[in-house]
């Protein structure tokens, strides 16, 4: 056996000692690697079904998973991987998904949790942040070829040694398998079991170390407050390396009580509902955008979903309104979502009144989560007064992998995280969310740091100024609004131009603008900062409400 090299400690922030002993005291984690509870209940229940993959109709029982997912293991192990490194993992929902991201697990590699839909430029970024020695990505989904930017990794990141594909190679690997003997590595459950990877507030997404620790009490606190059993079904809608369908409870919390998860990657009313019919799921979890559209296919989509109890809401602000027709409309399935992949979950209870759950984003998971709303000096507010919320816990990272300049700023000296995130307290403990104060436009659910959008447009060589704001929009939660100065002499582009400009640098789709308004200034504060406030406002009333 082989223990986790020190290298994977370098960069990485754990708890203050004091911290760590209340969190060790009180029993809350298990000391174990993230994918023991795999094991354990491949122990006690290895015939009863693990993972499906609604594309194929492929079922594979808890003992199955865990034979495929030591296969690939050894076939890391195998291809010269070492425990320990960083392996930069981009699939699509599957039962691909699933196995490759528990080989990787039992075989001490760190997968770093990218998304389906980011490019070139997130990719390369968070490999060379990780330190990544490999990339596993699917050969074609959805229309893309991952091969082309797997070319385009390797040449920008010579780090990148081990390439695999799932599907059709060309050039590269298949995905590994080798049925030689090995054991799990001997591994320290206070280290970075996976990386998450932040919406980005400012620039491009940094890495949120996880700890098998941390990431097992996640999963296993979700669990009980979803009341999960070994007899739900989850749907795994969403991408599934998304913090919430990964572990709020998602497909870790469904393992850890020997549940089903099922996996797809068409969450549409039309798939997802037959989806649900067919394996009778009971809990899945949405953005506001998808559950408001579920609500209105319930109308005219014949499928049986009743054996849904749960939908949890989460990724962006449910409208209070819209949590009501949910429920008028599917039964009282609504669970309010509310957190970050650095740590912090809220949830409405099963057991709370619906006018509460219809109208916060719920009460902090553990009893450990310790909550502070202050004000703009930093002082804590009263209950029912708005504030910025500041959060520290057992499960809240104490920093950002490999960036201590943006700790600095991004943690208060006594270790609570600034999450930027602007809610009122209820005196029972609930949050409502009511804004942020960073930089950053929430649509569909997925962050996009706005100065990170701006950046790629001031390469266009017909933009001279820019700045990117958040449009309020029914559906989306918020629109991207491009707003171009052009160069002097020059016409401002289309957004067909931009979209497509952008496309090309490697951005990923959803950080693309939805609306270009051209200016010929933009309106600037006492400081000289761009004034997004009066922006914003500038372009309601050239829009109308």
């Amino acid at each position: 056996m082989t223990s986790t090299p020190n290298t994977l400690a370098t960069g990485f922030v754990a708890h203050r000692t004091e911290l760590a002993d209340r969190y060790r005291e009180a029993k809350l984690f298990a000391g174990q690697p993230l994918w023991q509870p795999l094991a354990n209940q491949t122990a006690t229940t290895p015939d009863a079904p693990a993972v499906t993959d609604a594309a194929t109709g492929t079922t594979l029982t808890y003992a199955e998973l865990l034979h495929a997912a030591d296969s690939r293991a050894a076939g890391f192990i195998a291809a010269g991987l070492a425990t320990g490194d960083r392996i930069v993992l981009q699939l699509n929902n599957s039962a691909e998904f699933a196995i490759t991201f528990y080989g990787l697990l039992r075989a001490g590699l760190v997968p770093v949790m990218t998304l389906p839909a980011h490019r070139i430029s997130e990719i390369s970024h968070l490999a060379v942040g990780s330190g990544a020695r490999g990339y596993v990505c699917d050969a074609v989904a959805d229309g893309y070829d991952y091969r082309i930017l797997a070319s385009e990794l390797r040449k920008q990141v010579p780090a990148i040694h081990h390439v695999f594909v799932a599907g059709e190679t060309g050039e590269f690997a298949t995905l590994p398998e080798s049925e030689l003997p090995w054991t799990p590595p001997i591994i320290d459950p206070d280290l970075p079991a996976l990386f998450l990877v932040s919406g980005g507030t400012t620039g491009l997404p940094k890495l949120i170390p996880r700890t098998h620790n941390d990431y097992a009490f996640n999963a296993a606190s979700s669990a009980d407050i979803a009341h999960l059993t070994a007899d739900d079904v989850y749907l795994a809608a969403l991408p599934a390396a998304h913090n919430f369908p990964l572990c709020c409870p998602g497909l870790l919390g469904t393992v850890a009580v020997g549940g089903h998860t099922v996996f797809t990657g068409n969450p549409s009313p039309e798939s997802a509902f037959d989806a649900i019919e067919k394996y009778r799921v009971t809990v899945t979890a949405l953005v506001p955008a998808l559950a408001q559209l579920w609500c209105a296919a319930t109308e005219w989509e014949p499928a049986n979903i009743s054996t849904l109890r749960l939908l949890q809401v989460g990724g962006s602000k449910l409208a209070e309104p819209d949590a009501a027709a949910i429920d008028a409309a599917m039964g009282p399935v609504v669970q309010q979502v509310f957190g970050m992949a650095e740590g912090l979950i809220c949830y409405t209870r099963i057991d709370d009144p619906r006018e509460l759950v219809h109208a916060s984003q719920g009460s902090p998971m553990s009893p450990h989560d310790e909550i502070r709303v202050v004000d703009t000096d930093g002082h804590e507010v009263p209950a029912g007064t708005e504030g910025e919320l500041l959060v520290r816990g057992p499960y809240t990272l104490r920093g950002y992998y490999r960036a201590p300049e943006h700790n600095a700023r991004a943690f208060t000296p006594d270790g609570f995280y600034r999450s930027g995130d602007l809610v009122r307290q209820t005196r029972s403990g609930h949050l409502a969310v009511t804004g942020r104060i960073k930089d950053t436009i929430v649509r569909a659910g997925e962050n996009v740091a706005a100065d990170d959008v701006e950046e790629h447009l001031l390469a266009h060589p017909a933009i001279a100024h820019t700045a990117v704001v958040g449009l309020a929009d029914d559906a989306l939660g918020e629109l991207i609004c491009a707003v171009v100065v052009p160069v002097r002499e020059a016409a401002a582009p289309t957004l067909r131009e931009v979209r497509a400009f952008l496309t090309a640098r490697g951005l990923a789709a959803f950080k693309l603008p939805d609306q270009i308004h051209a200016a010929t200034s933009l309106p600037v504060t006492s400081v000289g900062k761009i004034d997004k406030a009066v922006l914003r406002g500038s372009i309601r009333s050239q829009v109308g409400p």
